[in-house]
């Protein structure tokens, strides 16, 4: 995922190092572009398509366009925002194509002349917004602002080569008024605004078209590396079992997790560690909560620990946990925010041995001195917060916590040394090595209590099988959206 200055950097390098014209670049961005709208869009050949273009690079893609759709037969109206005396480069040359077959390009320089032309461009059946690309920063104004409004309004599908136009690069916020498209085809690689709320609302469906710049220079580029979760990457990350393997080799789970009324959080956790491949899984629970949990699943073990007269986690236990043999703790899960119990949490992360993953009432237990929580060298530590639990570890609003969703998790990730999977819409994953990563799987549908104390076991378990905890969050975050959208499939959201 780029931003502006990494993309720039990318199209000079492939120019000047790899030796790829520029115009040939332009050439397969409009290319790519209407091959994402024939695989989309079954009448295609039967549209009349209006192709709005800009003075600049991506109104030379937007003239690409135009000119492969009039070549497959499509009928093609070209609309430029500007003078056709104004545009340079690439573009210009891709512009004197469409005019040397014959296409007619209709120049609008002001409001007055949108006015006289917007008839034409509302009869059309298809709009491919090729005004502005990853150069935009602002918000827009007089002519754009008005086009923008008025695009809109129409109940007309819109293509955006790149961005949708209004969108900046460099932010997922909103600066001002924006399109929004039916589906956005972005060139070599997304774009912040493509992949995070609010922005991400204008995106339609997203298309990632390959231009012609090598991936590995995209890897190399300077600057905050983001990356998009995706199925093979995440399929690689999986082995085939060996034959002769058996459950140590998968990895021994401990839950620590429940309290009186909530033994069910516990079982969830447990439950995703289970699924997740976990070879062996031991629930750590309250002495008066370990029959019900017990009875809940036969596979994992239970053990009973001292609890405090509200039935939680007493601090006496600590040593108990400490001596139990395994090769990942996860906690927090249902146990509350008693005393005691937050005295437990904050002692466990300040002895334990093994990697640890916390969650839940666990993070709670740090409110207001998050500078406790921070791992230690040699043991690895996973936080997996949700929105509002970031906001009371930093003592910000959850608003601020969601306005900067990607920053919040790389900064705190990076100053207290450990992963933190920053949960909702565009679940982040952060580390410690300044690297983020944007989950685009999950839905509205897993908006309802326990889901996260399922990825706290499924993060438990990969992470005790893969000894990564990189690795181990990105695909729990992965798999936890794909399992609530094969469920949202098969039951619908709401249920």
């Amino acid at each position: 995922v780029l931003n502006t200055q990494q993309m720039r950097e990318a199209d000079r390098r492939t120019i000047d190092e790899i030796g790829i014209p520029s115009v040939v670049l332009m050439e397969n961005a409009g290319r790519q572009t209407v091959a994402a709208m024939e695989a989309a869009l079954e009448d295609l050949a039967e549209s009349r398509v209006g192709v709005l273009c800009g003075r600049g690079n991506n109104g030379g893609d937007g003239f690409v366009v135009a000119r492969t759709l009039v070549q497959r037969g499509v009928e093609t109206i070209v609309f430029l925002l500007g003078s056709v005396s104004d545009v340079r480069g690439d573009a210009r040359t891709n512009l004197e194509i469409l005019g040397r077959l014959g296409l007619t390009v209709v120049e609008i320089t002001d409001a007055q002349e949108w006015e006289l032309h917007f008839t034409e461009v509302a009869e059309c059946d298809l709009i491919v917004d090729a005004l502005l690309g990853t150069g935009f920063r602002g918000q827009l104004t007089g002519l754009f602002e008005t086009v923008v409004a008025d695009i809109n309004d129409l109940s007309v599908p819109v293509i955006a080569i790149d961005l949708p136009t209004g969108l900046s690069a460099d932010t997922h916020e909103l600066s001002g008024p924006a399109i929004v498209a039916s589906m956005t085809v972005t060139l070599a690689a997304p774009k912040i605004p493509l992949v995070l709320p609010p922005a991400d609302r204008h995106v339609g469906d997203l298309v990632i078209a390959d231009i012609g710049i090598p991936l590995p220079l995209l890897d190399e580029l300077e600057g905050p590396y983001v990356e998009l979760l995706t199925r093979d990457r995440m399929r690689e990350l999986v082995a085939v079992r060996a034959q002769e393997s058996h459950k140590g080799d998968y990895g021994r789970v401990l839950i620590v997790a429940g309290s009186m009324g909530k033994t069910g959080a516990a079982h969830l956790a447990a439950l995703g560690a289970l699924r997740s491949g976990a070879g062996l899984v031991t629930v750590a629970t309250p002495k008066s909560c370990l029959p019900i949990i017990a009875a809940m699943q036969p596979e994992y073990m239970t053990i009973g620990l001292e609890e405090t007269p509200e039935g939680t986690i007493d601090f006496s236990a600590l040593d108990r946990v400490l001596d139990i043999k395994t090769d990942v703790i996860a906690i927090g899960p249902g146990i509350g925010t008693e005393p005691s119990t937050v005295a437990f949490v904050q002692g466990l992360v300040e002895r334990a041995g093994v990697p640890l993953v916390l969650d839940a009432d666990a993070l709670n237990a740090f409110t207001g001195d998050p500078d406790r929580l921070v791992a230690r060298d040699g043991v690895e530590m996973i936080i997996t917060p949700h929105p509002g639990e970031m906001a009371r570890l930093l003592n910000r609003t959850v608003e601020e916590v969601q306005r900067n969703r990607l920053d919040v998790a790389r900064d705190f990730a990076a100053s207290h040394h450990l992963h933190v999977i920053l949960k909702g819409h565009r679940t982040i994953v952060a580390g410690p090595e300044n690297r983020a990563f944007i989950n685009l799987t999950g839905n509205p549908g897993m908006a309802t209590g326990g889901t996260g104390d399922v990825l706290t076991g499924m993060v438990a378990a990969w992470f005790a099988q893969l000894l990564d905890p990189e690795a181990a969050c990105k695909i729990a975050v992965y798999l936890h959206g794909t399992a609530g959208d094969l469920a949202g499939g098969d039951e619908g959201e709401v249920s």
